[in-house]
């Protein structure tokens, strides 16, 4: 990594913040500390960064807040950092968009590993197309937006990356377990249930109807988007 590798620490807890700075410049990053939630968007737009670790306890805004409106208008990398462990919690995270879970109390050395880690499937990422074009259906993973018969269509972040990978791969049938390493990260905490509540609103939102592509089940499977 090199020194102009961003990193935005928003917590509220001064010394969290001063340890994982610490961290992460003897790896080269830098890191910009935000103590507040309301400051943390300012923080965010002045500096730019690579990558936000992000607490959820935050005054003036907290870290569900932030993330949302973080992902309206960057799908730059998310790490939550949090005393609040329970599986919904990381959950609700990970469905807000947030690449990657820790909960507190923490090793700095691990939180480095997996700056790392997320950074590297980010940057594989960036390099991919990130516009999808099928007839009357158009995905861009950049913005995070989708357009079905020409009209917008407000996804949840991980709706939205689930819709671009299948479609990414036509006619390609995937198991949930793989849709969840894929669009979810490998250490995500929930079950497959997840990807069939996911393609359930899918499927909702884009009202199909005689349409030249699909999301398919494949029963005893998984999923495909079929392009006919």
């Amino acid at each position: 990594m090199t020194n102009k590798t961003k990193v935005l620490i928003i917590d509220d807890d001064i010394n969290i913040c001063e340890l994982i700075r610490l961290y992460l410049e003897k790896e080269g990053f830098e890191a910009f500390p935000v103590y507040n939630g309301i400051k943390a968007l300012d923080a965010f737009k002045e500096n730019t960064p690579n990558i936000v670790i992000l607490d959820i306890m935050l005054p003036g805004a907290d870290g569900w807040q932030v993330c949302r409106e973080i992902r309206k208008i960057s799908s730059i990398p998310i790490i939550m950092l949090t005393a609040k462990g329970e599986t919904f919690d990381k959950v609700l995270g990970l469905e807000l968009g947030a690449d990657d879970y820790m909960v507190k109390p923490f090793e700095p050395k691990e939180l480095v590993a997996r700056v790392k880690a997320v950074l590297r499937r980010y940057e594989h990422k960036e390099i991919d197309v990130q516009e999808v074009v099928y007839p009357n259906l158009v995905i861009n993973r950049t913005n995070y937006s989708a357009k079905v018969n020409g009209k917008e269509i407000e996804f949840t972040p991980k709706e939205l990356e689930l819709l671009f990978f299948l479609a990414s791969n036509p006619n390609k049938v995937f198991t949930r377990e793989q849709l969840l390493e894929q669009v979810w990260g490998f250490d995500f905490y929930g079950d497959s249930r997840t990807v069939d509540v996911h393609v359930k609103r899918l499927r909702e939102k884009m009202e199909l109807d005689n349409q030249m592509w699909q999301l398919k089940t494949v029963w005893g499977v998984g999923y495909k988007f079929e392009v006919k």
